[in-house]
């Protein structure tokens, strides 16, 4: 409920756990059966989407603001972060400003993530790199799930 009055966007059944850092709430999306996990530290600068049935393990860091390091100034640089319907960003992940994790993927524990994750891969590292697909699947109205 405080995070919808600093003007969070959480759809019924997300669960944002109480541990968890937010930023700037009005700039999370939370959508059904999402979660961000205690200890997560969501850097809302820009905008940061966490689809439906989605998770971000603890310890986490969903970071969408960097600094142009071309520049001597080192102005602020900002960009959304989006993580699709049923990912999973496993425990003491980084994900950098501007990455997209697409639909089923997973991301190892203690990977770096400043590329965008193509939909049903799994990748883990520093930096992130290709490990396999995941079995693809579909979720029904009531949110049961049967193969792809």
């Amino acid at each position: 409920m405080i995070l919808r009055l600093f003007g969070a966007h959480i759809a019924a059944g997300a669960h944002p756990y109480p541990a968890a850092k937010i930023w700037a709430p009005w700039n999370l999306t939370m959508e059904v059966s999402s979660c961000l996990s205690d200890h997560v530290d969501c850097y809302s600068v820009a905008h940061i989407t966490i689809g439906a049935h989605a998770t971000v393990s603890q310890y986490s860091h969903l970071c969408s603001a960097s600094h142009d390091y071309r520049v001597p100034t080192l102005p602020m640089v900002a960009a959304p972060i989006v993580i699709e319907a049923d990912a999973w960003v496993a425990a003491a992940v980084f994900v950098g400003p501007g990455v997209r994790i697409g639909e089923g993927a997973i991301v190892g524990a203690r990977s770096t993530v400043t590329k965008d994750v193509a939909p049903w891969m799994v990748v883990a590292g520093s930096p992130a790199t290709v490990r396999g697909d995941r079995p693809r699947f579909k979720r029904g109205p009531n949110g049961a799930v049967s193969r792809a």
